[in-house]
């Protein structure tokens, strides 16, 4: 990974100015300003608030409504603080003529409920709710009126910005406004050239940025909160143009490389296929001959293999590897987590055996004696290598790797990838690289999030594979879901009961699965019931998976660990709990480990009433259809893509503004820009991904 460059190109100076040229950013400010990426002035520009607060006006306590955001004044008329179970102190505040609005705090001093004794005047802010008594506010805003200190209301709506730890909202925007007073002009700011965004009607950069900073007291609030006023889409369109570019460049630097050309005489993949006791779709082999076209090329395969959960393409991987075993290379496979690493080694090894072909297993538990003697293995030329992030450590060195395999891409950062094949690293030369992903990628997110790979889809699944039935039922009928449990238990079936506790901790977590697990062993008397968590050892897991496995468990109740990777075709019946706090992709993930045997199998989905209306569509798609892309723009249009794509990893561009799924309609001209820009205009393509992308850049020569 290259450098920075010791004097970025930047069309202007001050943006490139470190944050500690600014007045008052002192080392400590440094360090929290440097944990959130803002190393820059311009930096601190394009740190954009996550919401509004509107102080602009006073709200009367009469015209207040539950579920508003407001500013209201009142005084103190009541203070009640209680220990007993919780420590909670009740202010409730009164405006003279009869309305009152209670205010609640779990977290407070002794000094602060002193503070804030009867007849005090308050201004506060927060968002109101219906309580037991009428309105309330939790954890409000505050601030005492005297005398000495009046009422003032903002002169604009008031940003939200996402902070760190240690560094207050009030002392973020204070930096950020003093980096706002060093906007250069327009001239110098713009890096679209002008007569690009005259075509595409792109509004003035600088005013944009002032806008969404300090918008102005009638400013749209439901525009801004959408992310829909024009201000924040002519700041996504150059977003998006940013990453954009920087895919392609990166995409442009690897088909520079070299690669081994990878054409045998197609001896073992034929072997492979006629050992095999099913025939490869359509898809499968039309995608197959897809990589292997890649593979006979001089230059690096980048290519994504897309396909709904068991629609094959584990051997898809299988024939990539043999192709690179008849040109006598290695072949890395690396997955996100042991059980999924293990999912591979045991399906390449039951393929493999009856062809003589060795596969070696490293992982973070292979420790001792037996990683050297795997690590030496490696290094001899051991043909093909299955693991987890530990491929990517040092020590891991291969005699001449040929082709890297990651599964589940979008949960490694880009570093972690490389790392993986700067192993293979000769001069020039790269390996080939298959990424293969379960989560089906909604087309508008391809386009943009993967501009720097080829798009492969498994689009059918094998035949035999039974559609799963899928049900909704509230948490009320519970025990008519453990009935129904019982039932398939008695008639020899199995079934998977998933606990799910979304932001919450991994404790929380496992005590919702042991108290699920204590519930159905008292009602499932007779039967054998597992239990599987996140806390629980590597080991331990591995064996109740096993038994599960084996046939030894009747049920068996587990956190999200199962959602990739598992294959029991027994298992027809899954219950997955609080499933109105998942999102789609996840719940089909789920939903996949079922309907793997010839047996008619059922999902239900046990929902904690009320629902809201975006669980209330989510549960409908899941009713309506089985197929994973519909699944996929469906939960796009309703999650976003950050969710959709997995977690934000360094490296891969996260949006601060950009929303695809809202911004989708941006895509079109944002790829016909940035074709002009790397043609016409290299030199400002680069600015630009200097400016957005700022560290992360080096990732982009990758």
């Amino acid at each position: 990974m290259s450098a920075r460059p010791a004097r970025p190109m930047i069309a202007n100076d001050t943006g490139t100015m470190p944050v500690s040229a600014l007045s008052g950013v002192g080392p400590a400010l440094v360090e929290s300003l440097k944990r959130l990426g803002l190393e820059r002035v311009q930096d601190l520009w394009f740190h954009l608030p996550l919401r509004y607060e509107d102080k602009t006006h006073v709200t009367t306590l009469a015209d207040l409504r539950p579920g508003e955001r407001a500013q209201v004044e009142g005084v103190v008329e009541t203070v009640e603080s209680g220990f007993r179970y919780r420590p909670q102190l009740k202010v409730a505040i009164g405006d003279g003529v009869g309305q009152t609005l209670l205010l609640r705090f779990f977290h407070f001093r002794r000094t602060q409920a002193e503070q804030l004794r009867p007849g005090t005047r308050l201004l506060c802010y927060g968002e109101a709710r219906m309580g037991a008594q009428g309105l309330e506010m939790v954890h409000p805003q505050y601030q005492r009126i005297t005398t000495e200190v009046p009422i003032t209301v903002e002169e604009r709506l008031s940003p939200v910005y996402p902070t760190t730890e240690g560094l207050g909202q009030k002392r973020l925007a204070g930096v950020i406004d003093k980096a706002l007073a060093l906007l250069p002009p327009d001239a110098q700011l713009e890096l679209i050239p002008p007569e690009l965004c005259a075509e595409h009607g792109l509004s003035s950069l600088r005013e944009a940025l002032l806008y969404v900073h300090r918008p102005p007291p009638d400013a749209h609030m439901g525009q801004l909160t959408l992310g829909r006023h024009p201000t924040q889409q002519r700041l996504a369109f150059e977003e998006l143009l940013t990453q954009h570019l920087s895919l392609k460049r990166m995409r442009a630097a690897v088909r520079r490389r070299h690669a081994p050309v990878l054409g045998g005489d197609g001896q073992l993949r034929r072997r492979l296929q006629d050992g095999l006791p099913f025939q490869l779709t359509a898809a499968q082999q039309r995608v197959t001959r897809e990589v292997a076209v890649d593979l006979v090329q001089p230059k690096p395969m980048l290519r994504l293999v897309q396909g709904d959960v068991g629609s094959g393409k584990t051997v898809v991987a299988a024939l990539a590897a043999l192709a690179a075993l008849e040109a006598g290379r290695q072949v890395a496979l690396m997955a996100p987590t042991e059980l999924l690493a293990e999912q591979h080694l045991r399906n390449f090894r039951h393929w493999l055996a009856p062809l003589d072909i060795e596969v070696e297993w490293l992982a973070g538990k292979v420790q001792g004696k037996a990683r050297q003697k795997a690590l030496q293995r490696v290094a001899d030329g051991a043909p093909i290598v299955i693991g987890t992030h530990a491929l990517m450590q040092e020590g891991v060195s291969f005699a001449r790797l040929g082709l890297v395999i990651v599964d589940e891409q979008h949960r490694f950062g880009v570093h972690q990838r490389l790392a993986l094949r700067d192993k293979g690293l000769e001069g020039e030369q790269v390996p080939h690289q298959l990424v293969l992903t379960a989560t089906p990628i909604p087309r508008t997110l391809a386009m943009s999030a993967y501009a720097d790979l080829d798009v492969s889809s498994i689009d059918e699944l094998p035949p035999g594979r039974t559609p799963v039935q899928t049900i909704a039922i509230s948490n009320g009928r519970r025990h008519e879901v453990i009935e129904r449990i019982h039932v398939a238990c008695a008639e020899g079936r199995q079934v998977y009961w998933v606990c799910t506790l979304i932001e919450e901790s991994e404790q929380l977590r496992a005590q919702a699965a042991e108290v699920a697990h204590a519930e159905l062993s008292a009602a499932l008397l007779g039967f054998h019931v597992g239990l599987i968590h996140g806390r629980m050892k590597p080991k331990e897991k591995q064996a109740v998976m096993d038994a599960f496995k084996a046939g030894e468990l009747a049920v068996l109740v587990a956190t999200t660990v199962i959602e990739v990777g598992v294959d029991v075709p027994n298992a027809s019946l899954m219950v997955i709990e609080n499933s109105e706090r998942l999102g789609l992709a996840q719940l089909h993930q789920l939903r996949g480990r079922v309907g793997r045997g010839a047996v008619a199998s059922n999902c239900v989905l046990l929902y904690q009433p009320p629902l809201g209306q975006l669980a209330r569509e989510r549960l409908q798609v899941m009713r309506e259809t089985n197929d994973g892309f519909r699944i996929a723009e469906k939960d796009l249009e309703l999650r976003g893509p950050g969710e959709v794509l997995g977690t934000r990893q360094t490296g891969q561009l996260s949006f601060r503004i950009a929303d695809l799924a809202r911004d989708a309609h941006l895509l079109p001209a944002v790829q016909s820009v940035g074709e002009r820009m790397l043609r016409l205009h290299p030199k400002h393509a680069e600015q630009l991904i200097e400016r957005w992308v700022g560290g992360a850049a080096r990732y982009v020569h990758a």
